[in-house]
């Protein structure tokens, strides 16, 4: 039996009004270091450089993730009587942990580690001197049980469906939260109408057919804020002077060249990710400290990259078509960058844990694509690629 709070704990949030929190385990874990470090990781990254108002955090996030999986276990059909005690909390655990392997500038950094966000969580989970793993110890919850959840072992199907899958608590949660605080329409969707339409079985999560014009329309809203929203050109190149710098500085540590900035946690990380105390440690703010410091450093193409960094000066951008010459634009490799971005509005065929299906009035479980022909159509036809050229006039 898991502790509860003598008083539940709530926070204000723009999308559930209120976050609740009953278990002492949830209090203390939002407590922890590794979560309070996502307050300083902005849950868009360069989004903001269109979307002015997209400044929200990784924390804030990881909150709504962990609500929702709240809502599932009240809401959706099934899920308190087919998840034992320790797999509701294992739910809840796994959303409000979900995210704690982000680095500074989320997918920016991951360019440059080349190690996913999610392995870098539960490499945090499971590291014996990290708060996350102390308190879920403390009240007996198995480390890397959560673990598995994020890496996908299959040993808690539904949790793990729940988690992570094309329809889960964290994209309910960041497709309405995004779309709130960059203003766009494309990510609302119909929160509650979700939930009432899905059933949790032993080994399984449906979704009632009755339910299929919701799901529709949260897949069209989740396509669309991709191209819209997450894949916009102007992020795009706001990032990649962040790359840029990354790259550089890996290359004159590699040389054995001094970088005028302190940049010790930094590079340490890159050569070894395995320190998980010095990944902890590097957040929004710390980048934000040494690209500043590097607006003054001897290295030209770092002082350069840093001033366009913190003043907005953009790399220009092309769509890549047959007629155009892109050795003209080869001219430095910090400041090129050759890049794809491609999305399908419903990924048909994908493993158990990732497929939609539905239970039809008859008791049938179907795949989504076989039941919706708007879904069949999209499978087959939406998927989109775009290449453009990025390119920075110095």
């Amino acid at each position: 039996m898991f502790k509860k709070l003598e008083r539940q704990k709530v926070f204000r949030d723009p999308l559930y009004g209120y976050i609740e929190v009953n278990y002492e385990l949830i209090s203390k874990l939002i407590d922890a270091r590794e979560v309070q470090r996502l307050r300083r990781i902005r849950q868009l990254s360069g989004v903001s450089m269109v979307f002015q108002t997209a400044e929200h955090s990784r924390f804030t996030h990881s909150l709504g993730s962990y609500q929702m999986a709240n809502l599932v276990l009240e809401k959706v059909s099934g899920a308190k009587e087919n998840l034992s005690e320790y797999e509701q909390i294992l739910l809840l655990v796994s959303a409000l942990l979900h995210d704690i392997g982000h680095g500074p500038y989320s997918h920016a950094f991951e360019e440059i580690l080349d190690t996913p966000h999610e392995e870098m969580t539960a490499r945090i989970i499971e590291a014996s001197t990290t708060d996350v793993n102390r308190i879920l110890k403390e009240y007996g919850v198995n480390p890397s049980d959560v673990a598995s959840i994020i890496r996908h072992n299959s040993k808690y199907k539904v949790v793990e469906k729940l988690v992570s899958s094309q329809l889960d608590v964290d994209r309910m949660d960041y497709l309405a939260r995004d779309a709130y605080f960059t203003g766009a329409t494309y990510g609302t969707i119909d929160r509650n109408r979700l939930l009432r339409s899905m059933i949790v079985l032993k080994d399984d999560v449906l979704v009632r057919a009755s339910g299929v014009h919701s799901v529709e329309s949260y897949l069209m809203s989740r396509y669309h804020m991709y191209f819209q929203v997450y894949y916009h050109p102007v992020t795009r190149a706001y990032e990649l002077l962040l790359e840029g710098i990354y790259k550089r500085i890996k290359d004159l540590t590699e040389a054995n060249i001094k970088v005028d900035a302190n940049v010790t946690n930094f590079v340490r990380v890159i050569k070894d990710n395995s320190l998980i105390e010095e990944y902890v440690s590097l957040d929004d703010a710390y980048v934000n400290g040494f690209v500043t410091q590097l607006t003054s450093s001897s290295d030209e193409i770092l002082s350069t990259l840093a001033k366009a960094f913190l003043n907005r000066k953009l790399f220009k951008y092309l769509d890549v078509n047959e007629d155009i010459d892109i050795s003209q634009f080869k001219k430095n490799k910090y400041y090129f960058n050759e890049s794809s971005v491609s999305a399908v509005a419903y990924l048909a065929n994908k493993g158990a844990v990732d497929s939609i299906k539905l239970l039809t009035e008859t008791g049938e479980v179907v795949k989504l694509e076989d039941y919706s022909p708007i879904i069949k159509s999209l499978a087959e036809s939406s998927y989109k690629k775009v290449k453009r050229i990025y390119y920075f006039e110095a």
